[in-house]
């Protein structure tokens, strides 16, 4: 039996803010007022079915408009669509951003992770409760990690609100926090003025280090308030013309699409339709690019496989939510250089038979969110998307789909799933993304860092690309350095340097305790083994893991049992709950580190071998990463820094 909604009917509102994503309903099957026809056959049904992808858009469309989802609402966007309620009810309680229940307009999300929780997140959090009453018309809300690990302590506040068009794009839809360098020049068309996208999403983020004041002024300012100062850049090589990948981030207007162009974009893409298809693949074969999202596959293994696929149409699907604890490197890439983003993805989409890519983006980075909005908008207008890219006969175009605070649809298949209108719970494999992945088709799914080496791979050669870090990791890599250190940030570094010397270059501070490698999947290590090789080989050997690439130091004043016990909570909470080994697991994991932290240390020994237990049984029984990494950090910090004894 279905879930049944009450008789709440949908506000003016709610139905505006559904109707300028769906466009007006065309009979009362869907929510218009009933005509003599619709007495006698209904219209639209297997239409509306085809578009059931546009549940996460709807959801979304009010949320931004009135800051949650009535029970009439829900009802309205499930005509609209076709979608059972029940279905729709379990989409919309799935992800964190989203409340089903009254909640006032403007909602300030204060991290409490890993490296904002060392930065004092969970005074700062207190005290803002305490600033911040039900008076003020604001929830606080203590939140995983936001994307903003370089300004840790960090803070994000949300206000939603109907579409305002004479607004400033880039001064209320944006994160106040500036990825550019010093002297970037302002958003917007090339001349500091920017323009309103569809999405209507007002944010400001409270810049490093925030503190109760700077967060309450945030949230309780009006719209028309000046923004907070832009911050340090989160570049710390910033001006390094020897950069691969961050060069242009600073130096370049990342809204102007001829500044772009002077700067050598649009080359590489230039040279790809010159190769041809299968030239691409062979070019980033040859330079032996693998994922830079932490599984490190072959890139042009996956798009030799999904090239090959008799079955159409293709898709490309470029992962942009990047919710691993400490990782902020897409941000960067985004907010910065915004325009080569597009251009790898039509390269990748060539390569593969591509006529259709969707960017996957974070849902809490807005700024991000504004910068590629304008970036896609002005790539179609100056005919770089569209029916013939670049007048070489060849269609491709991107849409943007916004995530929602679910750490799981980074896996890829529940990516696909959140994209279609489904809660976002990873799929059984095989059958493979190549095979059968986005709607049931070949897709190829990559992340942003992934998809930018494309660049420099077909500008420069494979050959000189490859000669770039070590034989078995190739190119550039990109470091998300936090914590204890003088100057968090973006590091590019070549593979093979090892992790004192980017320690040494963000500056560590006295008193090292340990560095954990990789997010809170990744794994712990001691101050004397900072000579390890940042490479997959070299990290492998030494029996951690490269992850995605964060770098987060924590000196011998962060507690680290509380430290483990805060990961232990977010893989609890993140857990989406499908596989037992994993919804049970991570609970008995916090409860464990809970008793063993209550009792700082003392008869530990059970709970550890508990802990063990659980750990195996996660490892080889979950059906995605989630699950079989939510134990590593836990077990290095045991085994490599005697975390209890």
């Amino acid at each position: 039996m279905d879930l049944r909604f009450g008789d709440g009917k949908p506000t003016d509102e709610e139905r505006a803010a559904v109707d300028a994503l769906l466009g007006p309903p065309e009979s009362s099957w869907e929510g218009a007022d009933r005509s003599d026809a619709d007495l006698r056959w209904a219209r639209g049904g297997r239409e509306a079915r085809d578009r059931r992808d546009r549940l996460l858009p709807a959801l979304h469309a009010l949320n931004d408009r009135v800051g949650w989802i009535s029970e009439g609402a829900l009802d309205y966007v499930c005509r609209r669509l076709t979608v059972p309620p029940a279905e729709a009810y379990g989409v919309a309680t799935f992800y964190a951003m989203f409340s089903v229940r009254p909640r006032p307009a403007t909602v300030l999300h204060v991290c409490t992770d890993l490296a904002c929780t060392a930065a004092g997140a969970g005074a700062l959090c207190a005290d803002v409760e305490t600033r911040l009453g039900p008076e003020t018309g604001v929830k606080v809300e203590r939140s995983p990690c936001l994307g903003l690990c370089e300004r840790a302590p960090a803070a994000l506040a949300i206000r939603a609100g109907a579409p305002q068009a004479a607004r400033p794009a880039f001064e209320d839809e944006a994160v106040q926090a500036d990825s550019g360098g010093p002297g970037a020049a302002a958003p917007g068309d090339g001349t500091g003025k920017g323009r309103r996208g569809r999405n209507t999403l007002h944010a400001t983020a409270v810049c490093a280090p925030a503190t109760a004041e700077t967060t309450a002024r945030a949230a309780t300012a009006p719209e028309s308030a000046p923004a907070e100062p832009a911050p340090e850049t989160a570049v710390p090589q910033y001006g390094d013309p020897t950069l691969t990948l961050l060069h242009r981030i600073g130096t370049v207007d990342p809204a102007s699409l001829d500044d772009y162009r002077a700067h050598g974009g649009y080359t590489a893409l230039r040279r790809a339709f010159a190769l041809g298809p299968a030239g691409v693949i062979r070019e980033v074969t040859d330079a032996g690019l693998v994922g830079r999202g932490g599984a490190a596959f072959p890139t042009g293994r996956k798009w030799q496989a999904t090239a090959a696929q008799p079955d159409h149409p293709h898709y490309l699907v470029c992962n942009a939510d990047e919710s691993e604890p400490g990782t902020f490197k897409d941000r960067v890439l985004m907010e910065g250089d915004p325009y080569a983003l597009v251009e790898a993805m039509t390269i990748a989409a060539y390569a593969t038979g591509a006529h259709r890519g969707y960017l996957y983006l974070r849902g809490e980075y807005p700024r991000a969110l504004a910068r590629l909005s304008h970036a896609v908008d002005q790539a179609r207008t100056r005919g770089l998307l569209g029916d013939d890219v670049l007048g070489q006969g060849y269609a491709f175009d991107i849409e943007i789909r916004r995530g929602a605070g679910a750490y799981v649809c980074g896996e890829e298949t529940a990516l696909f799933n959140s994209i279609e209108g489904r809660r976002g719970e990873p799929r059984s494999k095989p059958p493979f993304p190549v095979e059968k992945g986005l709607f049931g088709k070949p897709t190829v799914e990559n992340n942003v860092e992934t998809l930018v080496n494309v660049l420099p791979i077909l500008t420069m050669g494979a050959a000189a690309y490859a000669a770039i870090g070590t034989p078995a990791s190739t190119g550039p890599k990109l470091f998300c350095v936090s914590g204890s250190v003088a100057r968090p940030g973006v590091y590019e570094l070549p593979f093979g340097a090892t992790l004192g010397e980017l320690l040494t270059l963000a500056g560590v501070r006295d008193n090292l305790r340990a560095v954990l490698l990789g997010g809170a999947a990744g794994g712990f290590v001691r101050p004397d083994e900072l000579d390890i090789p940042l490479t997959f080989e070299g990290t492998r050997e030494a029996g951690t893991t490269l992850g995605s690439g964060v770098v987060m130091a924590f000196d011998d004043t962060v507690p680290l049992p509380r430290l483990l016990l805060r990961i232990a909570e977010f893989f609890r909470d993140e857990s989406c709950g499908q596989c037992v080994p994993c919804r049970v697991g991570t609970v008995r994991q916090e409860e464990a580190l809970h008793r063993i932290v209550d009792r700082t240390g003392a008869g530990a020994a059970p709970d550890i071998a508990l802990l063990r237990e659980v750990g195996r049984a996660m490892r080889d029984a979950s059906i995605c990463g989630l699950g079989q990494t939510a134990w590593n950090a836990v077990e290095s910090a045991i085994d490599r820094l005697g975390a209890y004894e």
